[in-house]
């Protein structure tokens, strides 16, 4: 006999069950996950000045991420479904672009941004083909330049800024070969825009493809005079921005062909793993990006739904008989890189928190920077693109005669140790860990001089191009810079100690160098 206990629940019992269950998953998040909610919620547990850890980023969230992923997974529908598409449509619409296609790393963005460029889809002249050219720079992260790679195309190096940690444009054209460059593909430093200016320029000259990969500067906006802009093709702000009659401000991710996104922990937003392909305004470019994260299918119907096209089996592609099922129909050699559904309930919650992370980004860094100005002498300091100098009394930047601007919603305070100091940027990060603050060096550094590539130019040295003899530039970042962390969960209580132990070790350092 069946206890009342085992019957099955009606659909009014089954809501209020569910209400129930996310009811106790609220209250449950709310104690067990104080820890992670952003640096002024009140319920965030006091900061230890004395002795407190200081990771370099994490994870930032209430309760109502942790709902929204619970109630997700309740419906167990798992595979991207309406979340997924609302998550694409709610961070299309704050970009402004025609579409964003979530997939589950920053990493798979840049494979799929790369490889929808080798499509048969697009012009003939405009294909990427194995042995074309993509210039991209030294410094930085592997996977902005492994797609190159993995696509049989070939990576032509410029040389990093290492005051910005952004890709030399004045390298740019002895980086380019006519016939043979087919695109540039860079990273936003740090979150400091790169010479958006320049580099759209040098791209409309050569008729390029440009990938924006944004992964580390979600929120950061670029402003360029009216008619620079208008004559690049742009004359509408992004949603939001505003920067008067005079200029035309967007969002970084929004001035190239495609960009990408990291939802990776430390990045603006997160959705523990996971990314996202924007495209900026060509629908074939969506389809192309589609397929390849989609196994490589032709057809472009949401999972669970069939023949949004009514033609499902009215097409005839390659030498398939006429009416093969459009749904296995593959125009391209693509991949399975789609995210859960759970993982974009929990993005939409964050994207809500976007505003307030960006200026929690800019916030802290504004804090590191004055407190730590008067150390000239032993570092070196980021500046914004284009800017010439920071003013600490005012916290303003000026600016070099270009009239572009760059808005940086930092993912992390970079720091050179100039060469002349008494201790080395490892000396730094090795005290800085002993002291219970995250560092992080910029990423790969040279990317040249790690094994992988070390090893690829030994075997195949036509598989890499340099545009100049030496990289000094990303030697210098791989040697002397190191960065620490920008993000929300950083308190002002945290910078101090930050920039006490720091200020501490400095002054350890220097005292030790002037005795006899």
């Amino acid at each position: 006999m069946t206890s009342s206990s085992d019957s099955l629940a009606s659909p009014a019992e089954l809501e209020a069950l569910k209400a129930e269950i996310l009811t106790l998953t609220r209250r449950y998040a709310r104690s067990a996950h104080r820890a992670f909610r952003p640096a002024a919620d009140p319920l965030r547990p006091s900061f230890d000045p004395a002795s407190g850890t200081i990771p370099y980023a994490g994870r930032v969230f209430t309760e109502d991420e942790v709902e929204a992923a619970v109630g997700c997974t309740l419906d167990f529908w798992l595979t991207l479904g309406s979340e997924g598409e609302a998550f694409q449509q709610e961070l299309a619409a704050f970009l402004g672009v025609r579409a964003c296609l979530v997939v589950n790393s920053g990493s798979s963005a840049n494979l799929l941004a790369l490889s929808a460029l080798t499509s048969p889809l697009l012009p003939e002249a405009r294909r990427l083909q194995p042995g074309d050219e993509v210039i991209t720079c030294a410094a930085g992260f592997p996977t902005t330049v492994t797609p190159i790679l993995q696509n049989g195309c070939v990576p032509v190096f410029v040389d990093n800024d290492p005051l910005t940690g952004n890709l030399l444009v004045d390298q740019l054209e002895a980086a380019f070969v006519p016939g043979r460059t087919r695109a540039v593909m860079a990273a936003h430093a740090l979150g400091n825009p790169f010479d958006l200016g320049a580099v759209l320029a040098f791209c409309r000259r050569h008729d390029l493809w440009l990938i924006e990969d944004n992964c580390d500067a979600l929120g950061c906006s670029y402003t360029l005079p009216r008619a620079q802009a208008e004559a690049l093709g742009f004359r509408h702000n992004s949603p939001g921005l505003d920067a008067g009659p005079d200029h035309v401000i967007r969002w970084t991710g929004t001035w190239g062909d495609l960009s990408t996104q990291s939802f990776y922990p430390p990045h603006h937003l997160t959705m523990g793993e996971g990314g996202a392909v924007n495209i900026v305004e060509s629908a074939l470019l969506r389809r192309i990006v589609e397929s390849f994260r989609d196994w490589g299918r032709d057809c472009w119907c949401p999972s669970g739904r069939d023949d949004t096209c009514g033609k499902r089996y009215d097409w005839q592609l390659g030498e398939l008989p006429q009416g093969y099922d459009h749904k296995y129909i593959y125009s391209h050699f693509g991949y399975n890189l789609k995210p859960l559904d759970p993982q974009a309930a929990i993005g939409r919650v964050q994207i809500r928190r976007l505003p307030e992370f960006i200026e929690a980004r800019k916030h802290n860094w504004q804090l590191l920077r004055q407190g730590l100005d008067d150390l000239g002498d032993v570092f070196s300091f980021c500046l914004p693109t284009h800017a010439s100098r920071f003013d600490p009394a005012t916290g303003t930047f000026h600016w070099d005669g270009s009239g572009a601007r760059s808005d940086c919603s930092w993912f992390g305070f970079l720091l050179l140790v100039r060469p002349e100091a008494p201790f080395t940027s490892s000396d730094l990060g090795r005290h800085l860990a002993a002291s219970g603050v995250g560092t992080r060096m910029l990423f790969g550094g040279n990317l040249l001089r790690q094994p992988a590539f070390v090893q690829l130019r030994r075997d195949r040295p036509e598989a890499i191009r340099l545009a100049v003899p030496a990289m000094p530039g990303a030697d210098q970042l791989m040697q002397q810079a190191l960065f620490l962390g920008t993000y929300p969960g950083l308190s002002e209580e945290m910078i101090a100690r930050e920039v006490a132990i720091i200020r501490a070790f400095v002054q350890d350092r220097l005292q030790a160098a002037s005795r006899p």
